[in-house]
C-alpha cells in the first residue's frame, strides 16, 4: 500500500474539513481524487503530506508513518501543485536542477536526471528561457518537470491543466500515464472529469471532508439511475406526445426546449428503440438523434448536487 489514511479529522474551528476519512492508494494506480469546492481535497493532501497538523487519525506513506520530518519518506515523492512554483529569476535548466537538488546532491548523477525530465515534458528547445517568456502550456510542463525530475514513486498532482491548450493538456495526460507505465503510483485532482474519466484506474468523490462514492469509473457509473440519455433534434412534439413519451418503460425524465427532445431513462434495454419506435408510429419528422451512456460528469452531479459552489 501506498498511502494509508485511517480516520482522518482535520478541524479549522468549528470546521470540518476533514471528517473521519479513510482511504487507501494502491501501488501502480492512478488514483483520482473528485470533489466540488471547498469539499476537503487540498486539506486532505496538504494532511498525507504533513504540511497541516491533524485533530485525529493516522497516515502511513510507503507502510512507514508519515510526519513533518520523515525525510526519507519525502525523498520518493513528487508534488505538482495547482499553482505553477517555478523561480523567475532562473531559466528552465536552472529551475529544474534546483529542484532536483532538493533531493539529490550527487551533481553527476542530477544533470543526468535534469536532461530526462527535460526530455520527458518536452522542454529540450526553451533549456535556457525564462519562465516569464514561456506560455501556459510550457509552464506546467516545466512545473512537472521540477515535481518530477527526482523520479519519486509517488506524484500527487493537483489540478495540472488548469487553463491551458488542449494540446497542452493532450500532451500533459500523456505524460501522466507514461509516468505511471515507468512505475510511479499518482494521485490526481482535476475538475476535468472528461481527464479523471481517461485515464484514473479507480476514483474517490468526496464532499465536506466525507467519503460520497469510491470505486472505477464503471462501479461508480453503476451507482447511479442513469442508463442512457437520448436526444432528438428538430422535433415537433405537443403536451399530449410529450406525456405518451414520459410513460415508455425506464423514462425518469423528459425535457423538450427549442425542438430538441432530451430523455433520460433509468437502466434497462430497448430504450432507443422504444422511443423511436414510438415517434414513427405518429409520423413525427425529427433531425439527429444523439444516444450517450452517463458519463464521470452525470455521476458527479449525481452525487454532490447541481448547486453552484463558492
Amino acid at each position: 500500500m501506498v498511502i494509508k489514511v485511517e480516520n482522518l479529522v482535520k478541524r479549522y474551528g468549528e470546521l470540518i474539513a476533514v471528517d473521519h476519512l479513510s482511504l487507501e492508494v494502491r501501488q501502480g494506480e492512478i488514483f483520482g481524487l473528485l470533489g466540488p469546492n471547498g469539499s476537503g481535497k487540498t486539506t486532505l493532501i496538504n494532511c498525507i503530506l504533513s504540511l497541516l497538523k491533524y485533530d485525529k487519525g493516522n497516515i502511513s506513506i510507503f507502510g512507514k508513518p508519515m510526519a513533518p520530518d520523515a525525510y526519507d519518506i519525502k525523498r520518493d515523492i513528487g508534488v505538482i501543485m495547482q499553482n505553477v512554483a517555478v523561480f523567475n529569476e532562473l531559466t528552465v535548466y536552472e529551475n529544474i536542477d534546483y529542484f532536483c537538488g532538493l533531493y539529490i546532491k550527487d551533481k553527476e548523477e542530477r544533470k543526468k536526471l535534469v536532461g530526462e525530465a527535460i526530455d520527458f515534458v518536452g522542454l529540450n528547445d526553451f533549456r535556457s528561457f525564462y519562465p516569464k517568456k514561456l506560455s501556459g502550456g510550457l509552464l506546467r510542463r516545466l512545473n512537472i518537470a521540477c515535481g518530477i525530475a527526482h523520479k519519486p514513486r509517488l506524484i500527487i498532482l493537483d489540478e495540472p491543466t488548469v487553463a491551458v491548450d488542449p494540446q497542452s493538456r493532450n500532451n500533459i495526460l500523456e505524460g501522466i500515464v507514461r509516468l505511471n507505465q515507468q512505475g510511479a503510483t499518482i494521485v490526481y485532482t482535476s475538475h476535468y472529469m472528461e481527464e479523471v474519466e481517461q485515464i484514473c484506474s479507480r476514483i474517490m468523490i468526496i464532499d465536506k471532508g466525507r467519503i460520497i462514492a469510491e470505486g472505477t469509473k464503471e462501479e461508480l457509473k453503476s451507482m447511479i439511475n442513469i442508463g442512457e440519455i437520448v436526444s432528438v433534434e428538430s422535433v415537433e412534439l405537443d403536451r399530449t406526445l410529450l406525456d405518451s413519451i414520459g410513460q415508455l418503460p425506464n423514462v425518469s425524465q423528459v425535457e423538450f426546449e427549442n425542438q430538441n427532445l432530451t430523455v433520460t431513462f433509468t437502466k434497462g434495454r430497448n430504450n432507443l428503440l422504444n422511443l423511436m419506435d414510438l415517434l414513427r408510429k405518429e409520423n413525427l419528422s425529427y433531425g439527429s438523434v444523439y444516444s450517450k451512456l452517463p458519463t464521470l460528469n452525470d455521476v458527479f452531479l449525481e452525487f454532490t448536487g447541481k448547486q453552484l459552489r463558492d
